[in-house]
C-alpha cells in the first residue's frame, strides 16, 4: 500500500497500537535453550499461522452465512428496529439487505463552483485544502462508521470540490476508506477536470495500477456556474458535451490503464429544468452510466444562491406532490413508466429506485430500458419477500457476496426456482433470449433523492434531540411539515459519522445544521493563507479496523 495511502489512519486510532514485537515470555526464552523449547519454538510457527488461517476460514463462513446471523448482522438489523412504523414494512431494504449509504463531511469544503443553490454554507470556501486534514478526518469518520455500521459500507467521498485534491491525498482518502471496509469509495465531483489529474489518481508513478476500479459520483445541471468551455449554459443540452467528455476519460483510462469505472450522474432539479429530464435521460443512455440520480432542489446551504421564495423559480413548487412531478418526468426519458414500490431505501418520500438494464443498441437514446422487478408482478413480490427474508446483507466484497449468494440458492431450493422463474420473466420482458444474447444487457438504476429545507431540518432536529418523535404532542403543535421531516430524518440511509460524539448523523441535519458552525471552524483552522500539508506527511496506521 502508498505510504501516503494509509495517511491519517493513525490519528483514527488515537494512542491505540499493535505491538508487533514478540512477547518477551516462554517462546522468546526457549530458542536459546536448545532441547524440547527449540522444538517448540519451530512447532510454534505452523500452529500459530493454521490458527490464523482457520479463523480466516471461520469468519469466511459468517460472512457467506445467508440470513441475518447475530452478531455478524446486528448492527445491520438494529437500524431496521429503529425505523418508524411507515418505513418498516414489507419493502424495506434499510436494515435488511443494507446499512445505507454514508458520506464524509468537513473534509475539504473548498470548492471552485458557484452553483444555485449550494447545499454547503457560506464559509467553505474560506478553508483550504489541506491533504493531512482531508485524510487524517476521513481515517477518524470511516473508523466510527466501522464501529457504529459494520466492517463493511458504500461511502461517498464528498465534501466541495474533491479534484482540487492533489491527486496523490485523493488517492490516498480513498485507500483509507478501503482499509476500513468501505467498498469501492465514490468520490463526489462536477467533473470538470483534465485526463492527466484521473491518470496521477488512479496509476502510481512507476505505472502500475493504485486503483482497479474507480466510483464516481459526477454532477451535472445547468445551474451550475464555472465549468470550462461552457460559459453560457441556456439549456441541460448545452451539457451534453461535458457530460460525454467525462465518460470518454473514463474510458480512455479504462483502455490505456485497465482501471474500470462506475459512474453515477448526479442533477440538481429545479423548476427551470425540471422539463429537461427526458432528454437528459435518453442522452445519458447512450453515454455509459451507471446510475442516474435526479435531486430536487431545497432551501439548504449558502442563503445568498437560494431562488426567491413565491418566485416561478420555487424550490418548494417541485415538493408538493412528494417529486411524482420529478419522477414522471424520468420516466418519460426512460420511455416507460418506473416501478419503485417493491424496493424501498428509507422513506419513499426521500428516495425512490428503480432497478433495471438498457436493453439495445448503445448509441441507441430511446434504446428500452427494462426494469428488473414489476410493482404489478405477484412472482417479482414473492422473490422480493424470499430474498429479505433469507439472504442478509449484501454490502460485501464481490466474491463474498457471491458465495453467500449461491450458499442461499444451494440450501434452499424454493429461492433458486423463484430465481429462476424471474430470470426467465425478465428476459422475456427484454424481448426474448435472441434480444439479451444481441444486444449485452448494460445496467442502469434510476434514482431520485428529494432533500429537505433546512427550516424543517433545524426545527426537527432540534425536537429530536429533545427526545421527541414524529408523533408527540410537541411535533404535532410544530406543524405537519415538521412532523414529516422528523419522521423522514428517522428512516435516513445516508449517514454521516461524528467521532467526537460516537454517533452518525443524517445527511440533511448535517448540511442544515451543523456545516455552519463546522465550516467557520475550519476556516480558523484552515485558514486559506496558510501552507497546504500533504497526506503523505501523516504517518501510516497501527492498528487494523475491527471486523
Amino acid at each position: 500500500m502508498h505510504a501516503a495511502a494509509a495517511a491519517g489512519r493513525a490519528a483514527a486510532d488515537g494512542a491505540a497500537t499493535v505491538d508487533a514485537t514478540p512477547a518477551v515470555g516462554a517462546d522468546a526464552t526457549r530458542t536459546s535453550g536448545g532441547g524440547g523449547g527449540g522444538v517448540a519454538h519451530l512447532l510454534g510457527a505452523p500452529v500459530r499461522m493454521w490458527q490464523t488461517a482457520l479463523r480466516a476460514v471461520v469468519q469466511l463462513e459468517r460472512q457467506t452465512r445467508p440470513g441475518q446471523v447475530p452478531g455478524s448482522e446486528e448492527r445491520m438489523m438494529r437500524r431496521f428496529a429503529e425505523l418508524p412504523d411507515r418505513a418498516r414494512n414489507e419493502a424495506q431494504m434499510l436494515g435488511r439487505l443494507t446499512p445505507g449509504c454514508e458520506g464524509t463531511h468537513g473534509v475539504f469544503p473548498k470548492c471552485n463552483f458557484a452553483c444555485t443553490p449550494c447545499y454547503h454554507n457560506a464559509d467553505a470556501n474560506k478553508v483550504r485544502i489541506d491533504g493531512a486534514h482531508t485524510v487524517t478526518e476521513v481515517a477518524r469518520q470511516m473508523s466510527t462508521l466501522s464501529e457504529l455500521r459494520g466492517p463493511h459500507g458504500h461511502c461517498q467521498l464528498i465534501g466541495g470540490e474533491v479534484s482540487l485534491l492533489p491527486a496523490e491525498d485523493h488517492a490516498a482518502a480513498l485507500e483509507v476508506m478501503r482499509f476500513y471496509g468501505r467498498l469501492t469509495p465514490m468520490s463526489f465531483t462536477h467533473g470538470d477536470f483534465d485526463f492527466e489529474y484521473l491518470v496521477r489518481l488512479a496509476v502510481r508513478p512507476d505505472g502500475s495500477r493504485r486503483f482497479d476500479r474507480l466510483d464516481w459520483a459526477v454532477h451535472f445541471d445547468s445551474f451550475m456556474v464555472g465549468r470550462r468551455g461552457a460559459r453560457r449554459v441556456t439549456s441541460e443540452a448545452d451539457l451534453h458535451p461535458a457530460r460525454a467528455r467525462f465518460m470518454d476519460m473514463m474510458k480512455r483510462l479504462k483502455r490505456e490503464h485497465g482501471v474500470d469505472f462506475y459512474v453515477a450522474h448526479n442533477m440538481t432539479v429545479q423548476p427551470g429544468n425540471v422539463r429537461q429530464i427526458p432528454d437528459v435521460v435518453r442522452a445519458a443512455k447512450t453515454m455509459g452510466f451507471r446510475m442516474l440520480s435526479f435531486q430536487p432542489a431545497a432551501y439548504v446551504g449558502d442563503e445568498r444562491r437560494w431562488a426567491e421564495a413565491g418566485s416561478a423559480s420555487d424550490y418548494r413548487l417541485l415538493s408538493a406532490d412528494d417529486g411524482e412531478g420529478v419522477w414522471a418526468q424520468v420516466a418519460t426519458g426512460a420511455g416507460r413508466s418506473l416501478p419503485y414500490g417493491l424496493f424501498q431505501m428509507g422513506d419513499v418520500r426521500c428516495n425512490r429506485t428503480c432497478f433495471g438494464a438498457l436493453v439495445g443498441r448503445v448509441d441507441d437514446p430511446d434504446c428500452p430500458y427494462v426494469p428488473f422487478f414489476l410493482d404489478t408482478s405477484a412472482a417479482d413480490a414473492a422473490l422480493r419477500d424470499l430474498l429479505l427474508a433469507h439472504l442478509g446483507t449484501i454490502v460485501l466484497p464481490p466474491a463474498t457476496l457471491a458465495v453467500k449468494i449461491a450458499r442461499l440458492l444451494v440450501g434452499r431450493p424454493r429461492v433458486a426456482i423463484a430465481a429462476v422463474r424471474w430470470l426467465r420473466r425478465w428476459v422475456w420482458r427484454a424481448g426474448g433470449p435472441l434480444r439479451v444474447l444481441r444486444f449485452r444487457p448494460r445496467m442502469l438504476t434510476l434514482v431520485m433523492h428529494r432533500f429537505m429545507h433546512a427550516e424543517d431540518v433545524k426545527a426537527a432536529w432540534s425536537l429530536m434531540e429533545g427526545g421527541a418523535s414524529h408523533t408527540d404532542v410537541a411535533a404535532v403543535a410544530a406543524g405537519g411539515r415538521v412532523a414529516e421531516t422528523m419522521e423522514r430524518l428517522q428512516a435516513c440511509s445516508y449517514a454521516m459519522a461524528h467521532p467526537a460524539d460516537g454517533r452518525t448523523v443524517p445527511a440533511c441535519v448535517q448540511h442544515s445544521v451543523l456545516d455552519p458552525g463546522e465550516n467557520a471552524a475550519l476556516a480558523d483552522l484552515l485558514p486559506l493563507k496558510g501552507v497546504a500539508v500533504p497526506a503523505a506527511a501523516v504517518p501510516p496506521p497501527t492498528k487494523a479496523p475491527a471486523m
